[in-house]
């Protein structure tokens, strides 16, 4: 198990039965790189690959 599946396991946990909008997600991700500028790389590629995933011509 990697260190982050237990932040992802919480997040699932606390808020696994909401449903949100992309526009809600990018909002907090564009809050948390406001608020951690060193995690800005790992930010964009997390919403790169998110954007991507299901594109058939990125495979």
């Amino acid at each position: 198990m990697y260190f982050t599946d237990r932040g992802i396991e919480e997040l699932n946990e606390r808020r696994g039965e909401e449903s949100v909008t992309v526009e809600w997600l990018a909002e907090r991700l564009r809050d948390f790189v406001d608020l951690n500028p060193e995690f800005e790389t790992p930010i964009e590629r997390l919403a790169t690959w998110l954007a991507r995933l299901d594109d058939p011509d990125d495979e």
